[in-house]
């Protein structure tokens, strides 16, 4: 298991804000040289510890957009193919493992409702998926 030091868990916080931020501006902020930035990315991208780098973009959603959260219940041992499976869909935004009687939480997006219901159809489609609920979502509070 790896363990992390402060400048680890400084240099990982300040990429999750901004994943392309350059190796001399990670240095400024952290107080460390560019060679200490680099050796530390290094090391933690070999350990498995950073799995890449990504930019968040900002979603636009019109007025017709369909957000939803669907919790997907799977059977015995098939976890890791129905996550495969899922990643393949695209209107599946973030797909979460969790605990308690649900086994994945995804995050959907579709155009129009009828794009909505063939997202449905296509994930409990899934071989592996034996149950699943899914709210929409209506508005940001």
């Amino acid at each position: 298991m790896q363990l992390f030091d402060d400048l680890d868990k400084r240099l990982i916080a300040i990429l999750r804000e901004d994943g392309r931020a350059p190796v001399s501006k990670l240095a400024t902020v952290l107080g460390v040289t560019r060679a200490t930035v680099q050796n530390r990315l290094a090391r933690l991208i070999d350990s498995g510890a950073v799995l890449g780098f990504t930019i968040r973009a900002r979603e636009e959603y019109g007025p017709d957009v369909v957000r939803a959260i669907m919790m997907i219940e799977v059977s015995g041992q098939s976890t890791t193919r129905v996550i495969r499976s899922l990643r393949g869909i695209a209107a599946l935004r973030q797909l979460h493992s969790t605990n308690g009687k649900w086994d994945l939480v995804a995050e959907l997006s579709a155009e129009s409702l009828a794009d909505f219901d063939r997202v449905l159809r296509d994930v409990r489609g899934i071989p592996g998926i034996t149950n699943s609920e899914t709210s929409i979502l209506l508005s940001s509070v």
